[in-house]
């Protein structure tokens, strides 16, 4: 399991730079104003065309990102029939350099699967409450799972699908969370941002070519109140807000 995902940073500071170039002087004058004159449209300007298209990507990011999970067996094909439980002691097993030990990373998290008796959510049992909706498109369930890395404040979440008789990791993501959202037929991350007023909203959906959940919205937006400017108020572009059926709040304590 990955502490962090190379390219994650690179690709979150060219979002704010983006968005920080459009917000600058931002400002609400409270009344309405003239907006001067209409500018003139213009067209896309393509910077240093002289340069090679690549063909192939800088960093591996993990786009795709799926695992069969041995160990694991799926009674009649449905997935609301495996434990949930038993699906993260699957992955502590595999990844005993993370969990086992006074200095693993996520000792804490193994530590505390032993208060997994009644099942998760319960007490001081690490994993999460399930939720399950159908993501892949194929009109039965798939799971969506999540358990804090103690004892950082980090959150692991999984989901998983069954493909001919076996379940499969079809996405996996680590990182700080305040919020958790099934929208549709995706799934959306939102993270604090170290730029205060701004958040991170990460989007899965579900590829039926690569058989995996693929990140398709990386996004940095205004989640704060705007500061008061002389300048002409200018907003950052952001994709429309998603209506979620179901919402999860995650806490890593």
């Amino acid at each position: 399991m990955p502490l962090s995902r190379p390219g994650q940073a690179a690709r979150r500071l060219a979002v704010f730079a983006l968005l920080l170039a459009a917000a600058v002087g931002c400002g609400d004058a409270g009344g309405l104003e003239g907006a001067g004159s209409t500018p003139t449209a213009r067209g896309p300007a393509r910077l240093w065309p002289e340069l090679t298209p690549a063909s192939s990507p800088a960093f591996e990011i993990g786009e795709v990102n799926t695992e069969v999970v041995k160990g694991v067996e799926v009674p009649g094909d449905d997935i609301r029939r495996v434990d949930p439980v038993g699906i993260v002691r699957a992955e502590i097993a595999r990844h005993p350099g993370d969990y086992d030990g006074g200095k693993a990373p996520y000792r804490d998290t193994k530590r505390r699967m032993a208060d997994c008796a009644n099942g998760p959510g319960h007490g001081r049992c690490p994993v999460l409450r399930p939720y399950y909706r159908d993501l892949t498109g194929d009109g039965r369930d798939d799971l969506t799972l999540g358990f804090p890395l103690l004892p950082g404040k980090t959150t692991a979440v999984r989901v998983y699908t069954v493909e001919k008789h076996r379940l499969v990791q079809v996405m996996a993501w680590e990182d700080a969370l305040s919020g958790v959202e099934l929208a549709g037929r995706s799934l959306v991350i939102r993270s604090p941002s170290e730029v205060a007023g701004y958040e991170y909203r990460l989007q899965w959906t579900w590829d039926r070519d690569q058989q995996a959940m693929l990140l398709t919205h990386d996004e940095m937006l205004r989640t704060g109140p705007r500061k008061h400017s002389r300048q002409p108020s200018a907003s950052p572009t952001a994709a429309p807000s998603l209506s979620p059926s179901a919402s999860v709040s995650v806490s890593g304590g």
